[in-house]
């Protein structure tokens, strides 16, 4: 792809982008309940039992909606489900660790119950949520800060095996989801020499390296053209040997690109997905799994050997 035009309507700066058709991605995932098969491309389906969300704040803040949702992602084609109770959308005020704990606690427990054998993640930044989800029958814990926020997730995942999502990100959790700090020398270079930093933070705290998985963080500290580029530049990442995740689901540069409001994303995100497949990613956290589903499905099998 040459010339056109950038996200902003200005023009882009030349450049050529291949697809690596051929790349090479880990077959599975290893975690605290069993291994996960990453082919085909593996959906995680989003489950906020949060009331501040920036997509679907407070619609399954009771156990009968979040259980219910959930068998709804499933049955749509979603392999994983991943569990927050804290909102990371810009301004948001954080929530103590009991309060988090508090919404996610039946959740968990009805999920254990009515689908012991669907795979669940928990997005926490902290090592005692982490500890507590784990206990209750988390496979895998989804730290946003990579280990920057408190590095003590680790030792919790090692004493478990559980999976470990180390995502990029600056700053706070507040501050995490702006565009306080998206200053960058070369975002795709710095993106993957700072999650680099996470996988030594992980490892060197006893995380086997098979149970880690890298996320790029689209649209934490980067702006919606640093998003593109770091989605284009995915083989930086690729480079680690480790399953890489994106969540590009309905967030603010799908916005910049489309001209479409937060609720009718959910095309340009299972485009979003699919080229993300083509560019090394093998795992896909979303809100509207069908779309993606559809979308991944063609992107395999155009990849296909």
């Amino acid at each position: 792809m040459t010339g056109g035009r950038d996200a902003a309507g200005g023009p882009a700066p030349d450049r050529q982008t291949v697809l690596p058709l051929a790349v090479q991605r880990p077959r599975d995932w290893n975690t605290a309940r069993g291994r996960i098969s990453l082919d085909p491309p593996l959906i995680v389906g989003i489950l906020n039992v949060t009331p501040d969300s920036f997509s679907d704040g407070g619609r399954f803040v009771t156990l009968e909606a979040a259980v219910r949702h959930a068998g709804e992602l499933v049955t749509a084609g979603a392999g994983m489900l991943d569990v927050g109770a804290e909102s990371t959308r810009p301004g948001a005020a954080r929530v103590s660790d009991d309060e988090e704990w508090r919404r996610l606690a039946p959740v968990l427990d009805g999920l254990a119950r009515e689908m012991p054998a669907v795979p669940v993640s928990v997005d926490t930044t902290r090592s005692r949520t982490a500890a507590r989800a784990l206990d209750a029958g988390a496979w895998v814990i989804n730290d946003v800060s990579g280990l920057r926020l408190d590095a003590a997730i680790a030792d919790e995942c090692a004493r478990r095996g559980a999976g470990l999502v180390l995502m990029h990100s600056r700053g706070s959790v507040a501050e995490m989801a702006t565009y306080d700090l998206a200053q960058y020398a070369d975002v795709t270079a710095d993106v993957a020499r700072e999650l680099e930093g996470s996988i030594d933070r992980a490892l060197r705290r006893g995380v086997a390296r098979g149970r880690l998985v890298l996320d790029p963080g689209l649209g934490f500290a980067k702006t919606p053209e640093q998003s593109l580029t770091v989605l284009r530049g995915l083989a930086d990442l690729a480079r680690f040997g480790l399953p890489i995740m994106i969540g590009p689901s309905r967030k603010r540069f799908l916005g910049a690109v489309t001209g479409r409001d937060v609720a009718e994303r959910d095309a340009a995100t299972a485009a979003a997905c699919a080229m993300g497949y083509l560019f090394g990613a093998s795992i896909f956290r979303v809100h509207a799994v069908a779309p993606t589903r559809d979308a991944l499905a063609m992107a395999h099998a155009l990849s296909a050997n």
